[in-house]
């Protein structure tokens, strides 16, 4: 058995010789000649339309997004302090910091932080100081996702004393459960550090788990410098015989990978953002989120300890061997300790990252030299954690398996990818191993959830993907005859499409059907749902790609197919469901283990109401009429006035009763007035060409997604989406 224990702290914020300020209103930015203000999260591709025929884009994989250069302005007042930092959280990419006309450094990576020590560079007098921040993301492709381009992540001010507490150094491990060691250092007056130690007893441990995150807080305190941080306390331990238990008890892992854009947003990385999408993971029944291919955000791992879901945290996609010509393969070895310690020592004190991930479905996987390669980045991790175990994406595409045995060998759990059918006969070879399948298939999703239930050393299974996102234009996507045929991989890629629709929830947030019958599989809170497969012609002969699942919509909207067969699937662990349509009984199925807890009718179409009942449980689909108004949806009731906060609104076209037109295709324009602003407006069609910064949309299936951001100013936010149908209007308070 193998067991780690830990305790883990969250740095909150920096209090008395350190002040932490954050730097993101207030730039410049310069691109392609044009200067405009901007505040930070930023991406510039992300205001542009998806465009295939552009000369400068990331292609297929980026979603046909531009790349380019551009450049970061801002004055800024010497603050207070012996020493002055600029600390980025993520640039994407190669970026180049100058103070007053100086290089003070420059960081390759995308997707780590990087902190610049400004001090030698400023003013002592009263001038302002000038910062400029060059991102040169013209290097085309460099990779498989849409990356964004320019500072998308937050950007700090960090001023400190002479003598400080590095955050950077903040660790904290347990013997056991009931004794917490929290270590640091101190930077002292001559540069040199000392280490400073606390050391608490627990005497009755409120473990953390994602059914009741609960976090505790404390301080450490040194040389009149002082940190808050907030922990959790859990144990992890894995083994080919028990599976793997969080506290002692077996846990089953319902995984979703997730790429970093945040969909209509594409990479602005607001905290609103992230916490949204690690709450719409949490409400689809998944309880652990792979980063992946590289590390996440602070706020969505502040999301994860407090909202409660597990993380793999991933490094990097590939190595040496480049999947795309100007990827990661370029940097690795100048890059590779830099990256791998600021994802780690970040990361390393949030209890939601119980494992680290150092690659996914490498090139070089044949190259006996790969296993060196694993090895140097596993015990990189090792310099900074020794908590965690380590494990790694590993795939084939063709016959060739046994030969990754000592590849396998350096990881403590084996991440298989599409792979896990070879889970007998590694097992018989191996008994010890331990594995997650860190890839699957959406439509897998019985098959998967039973071997994980079925084979305890099978600890998990992570779908591609938990959230459609941008790039990778065209994986998951279904079509119909007479459009591009094949999967997204074909040459010349899928120029129609700038996404990848294999998500359980799309970029609006609707959770597709795959997602509900997920859940209701891992979890017990999914009692009954329906959903209508589209017959086969409805709108054209249906083709499926690798990653799609048939199209199925929450839907009872099919004129022109009346009298025609139409299948009505309703998933539930009640032993027996009965199906009504428009009052009479259409049919009654027992449902289990072996129909997959699916029940499935046939049904001549006529428009009405479908109403399936089991379990003391009913639930209903009826044929909306003709759309008569637009309904506007916050997500939340009121805005916070710092500039920062985000409210998503879900507008639907309704008919006269209030059903949504699952077929309505409404041309919209969007106006925000007062202390918000537009920041998107577009739907879950990744066809669809029009930018998502633009107010202007037109509604797919129903729906689309409106986002405004907060200004810094108390008020009130007025919201009208107007077209064909009556203005809506809705009003957002402003705090």
């Amino acid at each position: 058995m193998k067991k780690c224990i830990a305790i883990f702290v969250s740095l909150l914020a920096l209090q008395m010789q350190a002040q932490r300020t954050l730097f993101d209103n207030g730039w410049k930015f310069t691109h392609e000649g044009k200067t405009i203000s901007v505040d930070l999260p930023h991406d510039w591709a992300i205001s542009y339309a998806s465009d295939p025929t552009a000369e400068a884009t990331n292609g297929t994989d980026g979603g046909w997004y531009p790349g380019g250069k551009g450049e970061y302005r801002k004055m800024f007042a010497t603050p207070k302090g012996e020493v002055v930092k600029l600390h980025f959280e993520g640039v994407y990419q190669k970026a180049e910091v100058f103070i007053n006309g100086q290089k003070a450094g420059q960081h390759a990576y995308g997707y780590t932080p990087f902190t610049v020590d400004v001090t030698p560079y400023l003013y002592r007098d009263k001038r302002l100081n000038e910062v400029l921040v060059k991102v040169d993301n013209s290097e085309l492709p460099n990779c498989r996702w849409y990356t964004g381009s320019g500072i998308y992540r937050h950007v700090w001010l960090v001023s400190k004393g002479k003598q400080y507490i590095d955050e950077e150094s903040l660790y904290v491990t347990t013997p056991d459960i009931h004794t917490v060691n929290i270590k640091a250092e101190v930077v002292m007056n001559d540069g040199s550090r000392k280490p400073i130690t606390k050391t608490l007893h627990v005497e009755n441990p409120h473990l953390w788990s994602p059914d009741d995150p609960y976090l505790y807080h404390t301080t450490i305190e040194a040389e009149g410098d002082i940190l808050p941080v907030t922990y959790g306390i859990r144990t992890i331990e894995y083994s080919a015989e028990k599976g793997f238990l969080l506290n002692g008890k077996p846990l089953l892992i319902n995984g979703a990978c997730v790429h970093h854009d945040d969909g209509v947003l594409g990479a602005m990385a607001f905290d609103a953002a992230e916490i949204r999408k690690v709450r719409q993971m949490k409400d689809a029944g998944f309880n652990l989120i792979r980063t992946s291919h590289n590390p996440t955000t602070r706020a969505f791992l502040d999301a994860c300890d407090s909202i409660g879901m597990l993380v793999i945290g991933e490094a990097f996609d590939g190595w040496r061997t480049a999947k795309k010509p100007y990827d990661y393969s370029t940097l690795i070895d100048s890059c590779y300790q830099e990256d791998i310690r600021a994802m780690v020592v970040r990361d390393r004190n949030h209890p939601s990252i119980i494992s680290w991930s150092i690659g996914n479905e490498v090139i070089e996987r044949k190259d006996i030299r790969v296993v060196h390669t694993a090895k140097m980045l596993k015990n990189e991790i090792l310099k900074y954690d020794t908590t965690r175990p380590v494990t790694e994406a590993l795939c084939a595409w063709d016959r060739d398996w046994e030969i990754y045995d000592p590849h396998f060998d350096v990881l403590d759990i084996g991440g298989y990818n599409y792979m896990i059918f070879k889970h007998a006969s590694d097992h018989q070879r191996n008994p010890k191993r331990v594995m997650w399948q860190t890839e699957s298939y959406p439509r897998d999703a019985f098959r998967n959830w039973k071997l994980v239930h079925d084979y305890p050393y099978v600890i998990g299974d992570m779908v591609w993907t938990g959230l459609d996102y941008l790039g990778e234009s065209g994986i998951g996507r279904y079509y119909y005859d007479g459009e591009t045929p094949g999967e997204s991989w074909r040459e010349g890629g899928v120029p129609e499409w700038h996404g990848a629709y294999c998500g359980d929830v799309d970029i609006t947030g609707w959770r597709k059907p795959i997602s509900h019958y997920r859940e209701m599989l891992w979890t017990n809170t999914k009692n009954l749902y329906m959903a209508v497969r589209e017959p086969d012609g409805y709108r054209g002969k249906i083709n499926m790609t690798s990653w799609s699942v048939w199209p199925t919509w929450e839907s009872w909207n099919w004129q022109g197919w009346e009298g025609k067969p139409v299948e009505v699937e309703v998933y539930t662990k009640a032993s027996e469901v009965t199906l009504y349509l428009n009052g009479k009984q259409i049919g009654k199925k027992n449902v289990d283990l072996n129909t997959e807890f699916k029940a499935v009718f046939s049904v001549p179409y006529e428009a009405g109401t479908l109403r399936a009942e089991a379990g003391g449980k009913s639930v209903t689909l009826s044929t909306a009429g003709e759309p008569a108004r637009l309904r506007l949806t916050a997500d939340k009731p009121a805005l916070k006035a710092d500039g920062q906060d985000l409210v998503y609104v879900t507008v639907e076209v309704v008919d006269a009763q209030g059903r949504v037109c699952p077929d309505a295709a409404i041309p919209c324009e969007a106006i925000v007035q007062g202390q918000g602003r537009l920041m998107a407006f577009a739907t879950a069609d990744f066809q669809d060409r029009e930018p998502k910064t633009s107010p202007r949309v037109t509604t797919w299936k129903g729906r689309a997604l409106l986002v405004v951001r907060s200004a810094q100013k108390k008020g009130k936010v007025t919201v009208s989406v107007k077209g064909s149908l009556p203005t809506a209007n809705l009003i957002i308070n402003s705090k």
